[in-house]
């Protein structure tokens, strides 16, 4: 059954169609992913979606009943409110269930004269409570906000920051627990471990369905089942995650270019054919003459436009960097202990670390905008810095996107050729027309290409990029991505993007906490294995440490004997839902044994076999983490 099913939904701004005859169908429980070019219309279809905007004509049909919760990039909310506040505006059913429940017990304990009005008020309310998540949804909230990095759930939203207003955003939906969640970007402003945490929330606790909008590549390869692409108002739906997604837009590509392939020598042929033949022609030939004029009435599939990122490295000396010995502080927080670093010609470093350890602030020490409160940064003698920071600052919004870039000159050097900026601009998707737009109308990821066409037009070798992904569509991405890999110069990268530091990566520098920096070889995925390999040896190590002997008066040394209360209360309910996710996919699997499916419309068999294809894996999800959980609780009973 679909939660949200869209039929001929048609948008238009001026005239820039977004959205042209858009056709959609989300079943429940499915794990949609959408991609797209910045400014095609993602956040758009979104809102559609979930009824904030109206699209100009077509029709949108929900399921009765259904609830559907919307994550915008740039949520506000009322002021004087705290953060508790606003998540418990999600369990306002619930809250209401658990207080009719909480004064029927005590009317039925109290033995009063409505005993039997009491049972029967407190039988409908334990039955509203299941229904509406079970007994626990408030712990549940509690950790979802601690997970999120809200740490103080009695602060006033007004004092949030952007990114914590996102999270906030966030936990309020997944709180909401809504039948579809239609998340916008969900990510920003997440450091890995968090982001990490949210894949295994939607893939193992999440159970209705989803819509994600976003670039991060490996939460849509691991999250989703279907992958709908936005492209010149057209809507295509491709099965499976990203990955899949990649190598069935691949093959769809290549055989719309031989299919014009075939068109143009057939144009050729027909053209030579009509330039030979006499005036009188026959009932033959005449068709023929048509069909050539259907053949050149068709139009060419439109290419799609991606950006052309260049640079060229200036050349370098033996010593990019040296940091000795380097402390840092900031308003009297420790971020770096000593840190000693030799960046070398050609290495590419990204730097992970949860938000508020110091990656940003060791960027500015590099750059001589923090002073080190010891040690020192020793810069080579021929390095030459270009700095991308992540506030995307040093934009004037009041000039345009050429004004921004170039100034008043008429051309520019790029990657060793001399360049007229009109052309320049454009390998930076942004035509004559949007190149006199003013900066302060542009979009996030469009004023993030104005940054970068800024950069990449000076002399570097030494790149220090703060949160580079951000806002980027994933084609954007894709051309930063082949650009850093032919950069002959070396390149700090602060990200938490983990498919993009698996691609462009040679170590990893690590931000630990509490001052401890390490350098890790290998991109992302080396560094993932080898931490979670060292964290698996020290866990089996512990049972078998030997403790120092105790004197006679010492108290015992404590030591978790059995999961935490959120763990145990998890692992209590896991069994019934591997139970409800194997009966949807057997019922599935009944509907797909009805020969008569196979007679009826093509999209609601393909609809059948994803959903077939969503169960399996949440059974296979939910099996895996009871399976995890009770090896944990042995480990610790033993």
């Amino acid at each position: 059954m679909s939660v949200i099913d869209g039929r001929d939904l048609c948008k238009s701004y001026g005239a820039r169609t977004i959205l042209a005859h858009c056709r959609l169908t989300i079943g429940s429980a499915e794990r949609v992913g959408l991609v797209g070019n910045n400014g095609s219309g993602k956040s758009t279809l979104g809102r559609i979606l979930a009824g904030s905007l109206a699209p100009d004509s077509g029709t949108l049909a929900m399921r009765r009943g259904a609830r559907i919760d919307y994550l915008p990039q740039e949520p506000t909310f009322p002021e004087g409110r705290s953060i508790r506040d606003v998540v418990l505006e999600s369990l306002r059913a619930w809250s209401e269930a658990h207080r009719r429940h909480r004064d029927a017990t005590r009317a039925i304990e109290s033995g009063g004269t409505e005993l039997e009005r009491a049972v029967a008020e407190q039988a409908r309310a334990a039955e509203e409570l299941e229904r509406l998540g079970g007994w626990e949804r408030l712990h549940e909230a509690e950790a979802i906000v601690d997970h999120l990095g809200l740490d103080d759930p009695s602060r006033p939203v007004e004092t949030l920051s952007g990114g914590e207003r996102r999270r906030l955003a966030l936990a309020r939906v997944l709180v909401d627990a809504p039948d579809l969640a239609i998340l916008d970007e969900p990510t920003n402003h997440l450091d890995i471990g968090t982001i990490e945490w949210l894949e295994d929330f939607l893939l193992s606790r999440f159970r209705g369905a989803l819509l994600l909008i976003t670039h991060d590549r490996s939460i849509l390869d691991r999250v989703t089942s279907r992958t709908f692409e936005l492209h010149a108002g057209l809507l295509t739906s491709y099965a499976g995650g990203y990955a899949s997604y990649l190598e069935a837009k691949a093959e769809r590509t290549a055989q719309a270019q031989r299919t014009e392939r075939n068109r143009q020598n057939f144009l050729r042929r027909e053209l030579e054919w009509l330039r030979g033949q006499p005036k009188a022609r026959g009932t033959k030939q005449k068709a023929r003459i048509a069909r050539a004029h259907q053949a050149l009435d068709q139009k060419a599939p439109e290419k799609e436009k991606r950006a052309d990122l260049r640079t060229r490295a200036e050349r370098q000396g033996k010593q990019v960097l040296e940091l000795v010995g380097l402390r840092l502080e900031r308003a009297g927080q420790l971020l770096i202990e000593s840190l000693d670093l030799a960046l070398t010609p050609g290495q590419r470093v990204g730097v992970i670390g949860p938000n508020g350890t110091g990656k940003t602030s060791l960027l500015l020490a590099i750059l001589g905008e923090l002073e080190p409160s010891s040690g020192e940064v020793v810069r080579g003698r021929n390095t030459r810095i270009g700095h991308l920071d992540q506030a995307r600052s040093g934009l004037d919004d009041a000039v345009t996107v050429r004004e921004a870039v170039a100034g008043d000159r008429s051309e520019v050097e790029s990657a060793g050729e001399s360049l007229r900026v009109g052309a320049y601009l454009e390998r930076f998707l942004f035509d004559a027309g949007a190149a006199r737009v003013r900066v302060g109308e542009l979009s996030g990821g469009e004023r993030a290409r104005v940054c970068l066409a800024k950069l990449l037009c000076q002399s570097t070798n030494l790149l220090l990029l703060d949160e580079p992904t951000n806002d980027l569509d994933v084609s954007t991405l894709g051309a930063l991505e082949a650009m850093l890999l032919d950069y002959r110069g070396s390149a700090l990268v602060v990200s938490h993007d983990r498919w993009f530091l698996d691609r462009i990566a040679t170590s990893i520098l690590s931000f630990e906490g509490d001052g401890r920096v390490e350098l890790h070889p290998g991109h992302y995925s080396d560094y993932r294995e080898r931490t979670a390999s060292r964290g698996e040896r020290e866990a089996e190590a512990e049972p078998g440490t030997t403790p120092a002997p105790a004197s006679e008066n010492a108290a015992p040394r404590s030591r978790p004997q059995k999961l935490g209360y959120l763990e145990q209360r998890e692992i209590e309910g896991l069994i019934d839902q591997i139970d409800e996710a194997e009966r949807e996919a057997s019922r599935i699997e009944a509907q797909l044994a009805d020969p008569a499916i196979y007679q009826g419309e093509r999209e609601a068999l393909t609809q059948l076999q994803q959903a077939l294809e969503a169960a399996r894996r949440r059974v296979t999800t939910l099996t895996s983490r009871w399976e995890e959980l009770e090896a944990k609780r042995e480990a610790l009973s033993n």
